[in-house]
């Protein structure tokens, strides 16, 4: 039997003493000069730039952290070349020794969600992650295949329970005796209760956004067997005191993913002084203080 993604996860969180996760988002306008398009409306040409960017990022961040998050998104607007470019990050990843959590949000019925599950946790998916974030709110079943899949593999699935968005609330929070998002909670509580590995975890985590941080301190009494993947780390206003309550006291229980604050770092005030030559090096840098804030203000410490 394969080892449980929430062991693997828990073992590279400890060895890299983190639970920073670099999200891999790649955008045109936000790219360093170096790489700059004189024609960015062509597809291979866009791909090529987008696998070649975060290759690097990826060899910038793995002494680092334990895990990369590539957004499926930004490849796809691309079309094919884009999710050739996508698998060739994957790959590149693996080869680094990191896991990979495939940001696809994926979620339907019946055989489309059978077929979108071996996409990326099968064991000839093509997109082959170690973990993939499903939408829930087609139903439980729409999440089985999924699920089982991931038992199957030794892979994780994290179910989006409490987004980071700013407008979240406007569904997830609709009251009924608990909130919505509640109700999804206590799901994937009793999924990950029943898939519990030996560092206290289950296979079935749950996305619980950084910038609703009562929230999140709600969560984490609901979900004591479950992952978080916590994004809104940065870029999108959180600071790592937002996301001190996703942990258990020894430091796991979460990951948290930041983004754009990291693999663009050069366009903050904080590393503008590199400049966008030196581009290697502000992302580095912009890892290296993210992991020391959340050591400083989370029981990330601990590790």
């Amino acid at each position: 039997m394969p080892v449980p993604f929430a062991d693997r996860l828990a073992q590279a969180v400890r060895r890299k003493r983190t639970p920073l996760v670099v999200g891999l988002d790649p955008r045109l306008e936000m790219l360093p000069a170096e790489l700059a398009l004189a024609a960015p409306s062509n597809p291979q040409q866009v791909s090529a730039v987008y696998e070649r960017f975060c290759c690097q990022v990826i060899e910038l961040v793995a002494p680092l952290v334990p895990a990369v998050k590539p957004q499926v998104a930004f490849f796809e607007r691309w079309g094919p070349p884009g999710l050739e470019a996508l698998a060739g990050v994957i790959r590149h990843a693996r080869q680094a020794g990191l896991l990979v959590l495939v940001d696809a949000k994926r979620g339907d019925i019946g055989s489309t969600a059978v077929a979108y599950a071996q996409a990326y946790l099968g064991p000839q998916a093509p997109w082959p992650g170690d973990a993939l974030t499903v939408n829930p709110y087609l139903g439980p079943d729409t999440l089985e295949p999924f699920l089982s899949l991931a038992a199957e593999q030794g892979r994780g699935v994290f179910v989006l329970v409490k987004t980071s968005n700013r407008q979240s609330g406007a569904f997830q929070d609709l009251p009924a005796e608990v909130p919505l998002h509640e109700h999804v909670a206590a799901f994937v509580e009793r999924q990950a209760a029943q898939t519990t590995g030996g560092c206290g975890y289950g296979a079935v985590g749950a996305v619980v956004g950084a910038t609703h941080p009562q929230q999140l301190a709600r969560l984490r009494k609901l979900m004591p067997h479950a992952w978080f993947l916590v994004p809104g780390l940065g870029a999108q206003g959180a600071t790592a005191a937002d996301v001190a309550a996703a942990f258990d006291p020894r430091g796991l229980g979460a990951v948290v993913n930041s983004s754009r604050g990291i693999i663009y770092a050069w366009h903050q005030e904080a590393y503008a002084h590199l400049g966008d030559k030196q581009w290697q090096e502000a992302v580095q840098q912009a890892a290296r203080d993210t992991i020391e804030q959340l050591r400083r203000h989370t029981p990330a410490g601990a590790l």
